[in-house]
């Protein structure tokens, strides 16, 4: 199983675009795997629009993959969006990694554009159906209860064959999304406690779907920083992360504060679970306290959790 770690921004904590691309620019030049952007359409938070940035990053980088946690699907029309992810990987030489979910009954989005989350599940399904059939087929005709297509092409189509496409969310319509679709699984807000049983269920769903998903592609992410426990950062981040958590969820049990000893052990619980793709996402206060983090976890961490058998040790 191979271990690796990519990284995302919380929200937008740069003050300039020069800030962003300088934090891109370190980790282009080191080991980190991948960066990962949240969709958010709409937010008095700033944040990027992930779609646009992958596009920015396909023609910014040459080495780094990059991806969505997590696109929300009834948000999108599927044609437009089989688009734009075709053409980043074309542009990219097959470097995007997609993820989709169908987003949360209280996201701010439902009451902003005036539409209910009633039904989203079946309207992701047949959106995920179209995404992968128009990435693969010369050309689609479909008859869905939100959708009728008729002789839709797109081209060029992806390089990677098939495109990953993998499934965010631990609900039992995850678990079987992901077992009917998907290529990988990612976590939602999740310590390792809660990720293990969904990975098994995931696993188990698989199984009986005669399908497979390679070990490699179960992901998850936590928040990190070197430092302390009490710094106003890792307080004011615990509040709001634990505001909108189930209340089963524990903030101390899924971030990892110190030094790195504390990164890789978080690392390897989550390892324990299931999971071998991260998504770290470093608490800062501004872009300089990102950079330093960055640059810590480059050199801390990422030599040991990406070192070959660290996930047997």
């Amino acid at each position: 199983m191979s271990i690796r770690i990519g990284l995302g921004p919380s929200g937008f904590p740069f003050q300039a675009a020069a800030d962003f691309w300088r934090w891109v620019q370190l980790c282009e030049e080191s080991d980190v795997d991948s960066l990962w952007f949240t969709d958010r359409l709409s937010s008095p938070a700033s944040s990027l629009e992930p779609i646009t940035t992958l596009a920015a990053l396909a023609g910014a980088t040459r080495r780094l993959k990059f991806g969505m946690s997590a696109i929300v699907l009834p948000f999108r029309d599927p044609l437009v969006l089989a688009r734009e992810c075709a053409t980043i990987d074309y542009l990219s030489d097959g470097r995007l990694l997609t993820v989709f979910g169908v987003g949360g009954e209280d996201a701010p989005e439902w009451q902003a554009t005036g539409r209910s989350p009633g039904g989203r599940g079946r309207l992701s399904d047949e959106m995920i159906e179209l995404l992968t059939r128009l990435w693969s087929e010369e050309s689609v005709t479909f008859e869905g209860e939100h959708f009728r297509y008729r002789d839709a092409a797109i081209a060029p189509r992806p390089v990677q064959r098939p495109l990953p496409l993998w499934i965010g969310g631990s609900s039992p319509a995850a678990v079987r999304r992901t077992a009917r679709y998907g290529t990988g699984w990612l976590a939602g807000l999740s310590t390792p406690a809660q990720v293990a049983p969904v990975v098994a269920a995931v696993r188990r769903a698989v199984r009986e779907s005669g399908r497979t998903i390679d070990q490699d592609h179960y992901g998850a992410g936590f928040l990190y920083r070197f430092g302390d426990p009490d710094e106003a950062v890792v307080q004011r981040t615990g509040r709001a992360i634990q505001s909108r958590a189930a209340a089963s969820f524990r903030f101390a049990e899924y971030a990892a504060v110190g030094d790195a000893d504390a990164i890789v052990g978080r690392v390897r619980e989550y390892v324990a679970a299931g999971v071998s793709k991260f998504v770290l996402r470093p608490m800062a206060d501004g872009p300089a306290d990102l950079l330093l983090q960055t640059r810590r976890l480059i050199g801390e961490v990422l030599p040991v959790v990406h070192a070959p058998g660290f996930a047997a040790d």
